[in-house]
């Protein structure tokens, strides 16, 4: 048996998020927009999505994230598997476009085409996919087929497990648009015996707010006050 469903949500913003700094592996806490992103879209997806089993990555954002999902679910457990952690991306972790651009000009704009940044020292993508893939697998195997997995994870990693999930290769195929703080990719389990095992249900589903009032947090929609006399 496997789970029929699994659906995978990237976490909330962090600082590094609103400022555009490459992540990786660096673990740091959600900003004041991330608390509030946490809280909408867990209850979001636990007004579509009640998970049977919870597992997130290891590291703090993605932790958190977790937790606010599973108390609007009144509750329930969280697992924590380093698998899912984000890509690891070595000397690049926590620069910006601009710094990386000025720092290693040639192999970021080819990083940026779709190559492997591999003299920073970052994972390849077939790694990534490798791991994420394989504990998604697991997590999912011995789930009854009307059971619901969530997984939260990261940007990178959520869009290498979904690529190698469906059978493509993670090395090549570029396929999927990169999701959004706190949106979710939606799979189903395919037939027995089907190829691909998994289908893409959908892709980047959040919360339903309009991208600009989502990334403001939950200051966007107030009136400036008074002016001083």
């Amino acid at each position: 048996m496997t789970a029929g469903t699994v659906v995978l949500l990237r976490h909330a913003r962090t600082a590094y998020n609103a400022s555009l700094r490459l992540q990786g592996q660096i673990d740091i806490p959600l900003d004041d927009v991330g608390r509030w992103q946490a809280a909408e879209g867990g209850a979001a997806l636990a007004s579509s999505h009640r998970a049977t089993r919870i597992v997130s990555s290891d590291l703090g954002r993605a932790r958190e994230t977790a937790d606010a999902y599973a108390d609007a679910l009144g509750g329930a457990s969280v697992a924590a598997d380093a698998r899912l952690r984000e890509r690891g991306f070595g000397e690049w972790e926590g620069l910006t476009g601009a710094e990386l651009h000025e720092r290693w000009p040639e192999e970021y704009a080819a990083w940026r085409l779709g190559a492997e940044p591999t003299g920073a020292g970052a994972e390849t993508k077939a790694a990534v996919a490798a791991r994420t893939a394989e504990a998604v697998t697991e997590h999912a195997a011995d789930l009854d087929e009307d059971a619901t997995l969530v997984v939260v994870s990261h940007g990178a990693a959520i869009s290498l497990a979904v690529t190698a999930l469906l059978g493509l290769d993670p090395s090549t195929w570029r396929g999927l648009v990169g999701m959004h703080n706190v949106h979710w990719s939606h799979l189903h389990r395919a037939g027995e015996e089907a190829h691909p095992a998994w289908r893409l249900v959908a892709h980047n589903v959040g919360a339903g707010y309009p991208l600009d009032r989502w990334q403001a947090g939950p200051d966007w929609n107030l009136e400036p006050g008074p002016k001083s006399a």
